[in-house]
């Protein structure tokens, strides 16, 4: 397919993108401890562009420290002093004939006061999330300080060499906080009409256009839909855009606010580009151009968005974090060869917005370091056998074979992908399967992997392949307590375990309306709201029993807000802190009482799985990767320990 709608190159007020793909803004906590960017972070960027992006929006900067501050690591630009730093980033990215722009910003009522060290403020006195912090309202003369801030911070990134700037008005953040009539309650100019709410925004766009002078773009992302109850909605962003449009050069059109972050942050269900809807609305009306974005995956989505004038550049995050070699993957014709994001949202909104980690990727275990491991090869012959073709093994086995390995990849299915090949089948985990096919491809592009599937692994056939290292990465297996009556009803089929319930949507046998059914789902863990979705989707009315006092501990938080604002709007009756204490053949007996149901599953959790582990010791060099030994974690730890092979390699003396 031709790409040549997406590859051909845009002006904008003087600015020339060599082709139509934007990398969005992304929080990563790379920044250094004081705000300034940091070499890890410089060469974050470069990678992308080196991939070939044509407009690079660099992540939020804070306007105005601490009170401003989004997280621990967030670069800022509230002092001439970030200047220099910043100047390098645009000086490296303009090498690469990448045009780089940054988003100004202030968290408002957004901000952590543990983080900030005070109360945070706001348009008002409304928390921006349902269970948020309580904000205090900015008074009058603190929101015109504010003004001159946000334009002081544009100047600054003009001065730094940023091809444009943009100014965050959307997602929660301070500007759409006075936006909104969810946080906006104010009762000076600032406040109640349209005019009013939009004017922060008006005098910023005013001032910083005086300050940057009429030759610079400006772009303003906005939540064109907040898809929450009383909500800016796309016929209000088109009526409050009219009063802002003559100091705006580029629209960049999203959606969402933290109570609707499954929107915001796309959720993987999402078809690919489901916004561009929103963002065809602002561009009919304007006739300016606009961006769009929204699991932006597969290029030939990117192509027809622009080729139909839905938009005129398409904006990737996640998919950029995944891949930043996308936009040259495509131009060469090489999309058989793209690592996409999987919409996981683990290492990257996870890690930054709740654990406050650096950012990290899933299925790219070198988000900041890229592909320079293939330059480290074997000095000697080295022969590695790895057993398991999860995901954690299939990324050892490629690791290796691409520093110079010989692998045999030995697996008991007759499939690859491990347990990332049934998670797959649920209907709201299929781009996972794109996880899967990514791993086939590049398993089938290396001559020396030789796959032996449908084998168990035995010492002998290890032993015959005379390995140097073997790599154990067998993963794990569900749990089954002794809980009276369990084992006897899995047996018989009464209740199901999660591979069962995958098994039968694969097979169609859950291609039925269960109205008017119980499905009762024991473990409020990950895999047990994964079932909840997957049963409440059809219409059943679903229970899930959890033993610990929090459902959904540890899940990454879009998929946490998504899965809450599900179970509200489908009534799932949750129950944590209660025992499952029997099984029977229709009910579960739990320490609050019995529970009927029509479909009955378990989800108690995974326990490693390693039964080669010792006797392998005594054939040669072993380690293990993924679940095989530790407890079970999450698909990002074993790519992660199965691309970490190459420490084992040098350690054993194979790379120098």
């Amino acid at each position: 397919m031709s790409f040549e709608n997406l590859m051909s190159p845009i002006t904008i007020n003087g600015m020339t993108l060599k082709n139509r793909i934007m990398m969005t803004p992304m929080g990563t906590n790379l920044a250094n401890p004081d705000g300034s960017i940091s070499e890890e972070h410089k060469n974050y960027y470069k990678l992308r562009a080196q991939g070939g992006t044509g407009l690079i929006v660099v992540e939020n900067v804070c306007v105005a420290f601490p009170m401003g501050s989004n997280g621990t690591s967030q670069l800022r630009l509230d002092h001439d002093s970030f200047i220099p730093h910043m100047y390098e980033l645009t000086e490296m990215v303009h090498r690469y004939g990448t045009k780089i722009s940054i988003q100004v910003n202030h968290a408002g009522g957004a901000a952590n006061p543990a983080r900030i060290g005070m109360q945070p403020a706001s348009a008002s006195d409304i928390p921006c999330k349902t269970g948020g912090f309580k904000p205090r309202p900015f008074t009058t003369e603190e929101v015109y300080d504010l003004v001159q801030k946000y334009a002081d911070a544009c100047k600054r990134a003009q001065m730094a060499g940023f091809d444009a700037v943009e100014l965050h008005a959307g997602h929660s953040y301070l500007i759409n906080q006075f936006l909104s009539p969810v946080t906006n309650n104010r009762t000076d100019e600032f406040g109640g009409s349209v005019e009013n709410r939009v004017r922060f925004l008006k005098l910023i766009l005013q001032e910083t256009r005086k300050r940057v002078g009429n030759n610079y773009p400006i772009m303003i992302r906005i939540s064109a839909d907040e898809f929450v109850p009383g909500g800016i909605t796309i016929e209000d962003t088109l009526e409050w855009l009219e009063l802002v449009d003559e100091y705006v050069d580029l629209y960049n059109v999203s959606a969402g606010l933290n109570d609707s972050m499954e929107l915001m942050i796309d959720k993987g269900y999402l078809s690919d580009g489901w916004k561009r809807y929103l963002s065809k609305a602002v561009r009919e009306k304007f006739g300016k151009p606009c961006i769009t974005s929204g699991n932006i995956r597969d290029p030939k989505v990117a192509e027809e968005i622009v080729a139909t004038g839905a938009a005129d550049i398409v904006a990737m995050g996640r998919t950029l974090i995944a891949d930043p070699e996308w936009p040259n993957k495509v131009r060469d014709g090489r999309v058989d060869e793209i690592r996409k994001c999987i919409s996981c949202c683990i290492g990257c909104v996870g890690n930054r917005m709740v654990n406050n980690r650096p950012i990290r990727c899933t299925v790219n275990p070198a988000v900041t370091t890229g592909e320079g491991y293939k330059k480290n090869k074997v000095s000697k012959p080295c022969k590695v056998v790895v057993i398991g073709a999860g995901t954690a093994g299939m990324e050892a086995a490629c690791t290796a074979a691409e520093v110079g390995c010989k692998v045999v990849l030995i697996d008991e299915n007759d499939h690859l992908g491990g347990r990332a090949s049934r998670i797959c089948n649920l209907p709201e985990k299929f781009r996972f399967k794109d996880m899967v096919a990514y791993f086939e491809k590049r398993v089938g592009r290396l001559e020396n992997i030789k796959v032996l599937l449908n084998t168990k692994a035995t010492k002998a056939i290890v032993e015959a392949e005379k390995p140097d290292l073997i790599v154990c990465a067998t993963g794990s297996k569900i749990i089954t307590p002794n809980i009276p009556g369990l084992l006897d009803n899995l047996a018989k089929g009464n209740i199901m375990t999660a591979d069962e319930v995958i098994d039968n949507v694969l097979s169609g046998a859950y291609d039925i309306d269960m109205t008017g059914k119980k499905a009762v789902i024991i473990g409020g863990g990950a895999t047990g709201l994964d079932l909840v979705e997957c049963y409440a989707n059809k219409g059943a009315e679903c229970t899930v029993v959890e033993m610990m006092p929090i459902i959904g501990n540890g899940m990454d938080l879009v998929s946490k807000v998504s899965i809450t604002n599900l179970m509200r709007d489908k009534k799932v009756c949750q129950m944590p802190n209660t025992k499952l204490i029997e099984v029977k053949e229709n009910s579960f007996v739990t320490d609050a009482g019995e529970l009927p149901f029509d479909y009955g599953c378990v989800c108690l959790g995974l326990k490693s799985y390693n039964p080669l582990l010792e006797e392998m010791k005594t054939v040669t060099n072993t380690v293990s990767v993924g679940d095989a030994e530790r407890a079970p974690r999450q698909i990002i730890d074993g790519v992660r320990e199965g691309r970490d092979i190459i420490v084992a390699l040098e350690q054993l003396g194979f790379i120098d």
